[in-house]
């Protein structure tokens, strides 16, 4: 079959199990939906960002603000998800518990920043939202900045204590998602942050050869310039070097980089 023959064939079948699952890793959608008849009050008041009804509700004992949905959404995940920082800082400024998870494990905090709330993720990273909780696909609140190619918001994240090697369920650190998903700024700022180059995902695989695998030729350069592995191996034994060879996209040029930065090493 040869080597592009190899390489494409396993491409196929990747690809296939690609569309298998792919809203299985949490990106495919952000927002919420919602029937009004699973609501209460204050979540309907939430969604509206009718402070004055969420006020009535909560005043008449019609709700307590950690009551939950039947998606176990409260008040004030309902209000990060369709931006509604009023209600957010009327919930916070009630005492709320602000790292309660919905049905999929996220916490307001995560459905803010997925949905790019950036006030609402504010207001509730100032007020101590833990950052680093993972969703049901072991995404941080990171991972889905990373995945919006939201520059400010992952770095107010990390400048609140997030973790930049935390994994998804894939292996996939910051850097890792980045890479594969080829976000090219996201990587250039996250490289400033001085992740570790040795983290590779669940497939062996390393940033450099996530890059070379996707034919991310500016990522690629992005990488060599640090000190990076050239000659580390996935769990099919193939480099990134290989995977260059492989790909039509300026394969040439991308293999002679890497060959070049292996000689230096």
């Amino acid at each position: 079959m040869g080597v592009r023959g190899s390489f494409l064939a396993a491409c196929r079948r990747r690809m296939a199990t690609w569309r298998k699952n792919r809203d299985k890793d949490g990106f495919s959608n952000s927002g919420y939906r919602v029937r009004q008849k699973d609501l209460g009050m204050i979540h309907k008041a939430a969604i509206a960002g009718d402070v004055n009804k969420l006020l009535e509700s909560i005043l008449l004992g019609l709700n307590d603000v950690n009551d939950r949905d039947k998606k176990n959404r409260t008040a004030l995940h309902l209000a990060c998800a369709h931006g509604r920082p009023g209600v957010v800082a009327d919930l916070v400024a009630r005492k709320c518990r602000l790292n309660l998870t919905d049905s999929e494990n996220r916490t307001a905090l995560i459905k803010a920043v997925q949905c790019q709330e950036a006030v609402c993720a504010s207001i509730l990273l100032e007020h101590g939202a833990d950052p680093n909780v993972r969703d049901m696909y072991g995404n941080t609140a990171l991972h889905y900045a990373i995945d919006n190619e939201n520059i400010s918001m992952a770095g107010k994240l990390l400048a609140y204590g997030a973790d930049i090697e935390a994994r998804s369920q894939g292996g996939h650190t910051s850097l890792l998602l980045a890479v594969n998903r080829k976000k090219e700024e996201m990587v250039a700022f996250l490289l400033k942050k001085k992740p570790d180059l040795t983290a590779i995902d669940n497939f062996g695989r390393t940033a450099l050869i996530l890059a070379a695998r996707n034919g991310s030729t500016s990522v690629v350069y992005q990488l060599l310039q640090h000190n990076i592995d050239v000659f580390c191996q996935d769990i099919s034994g193939w480099t990134a070097e290989d995977y260059a060879a492989a790909s039509k996209f300026q394969a040439t040029r991308l293999r002679n980089d890497i060959r070049g930065r292996a000689r230096k090493a």
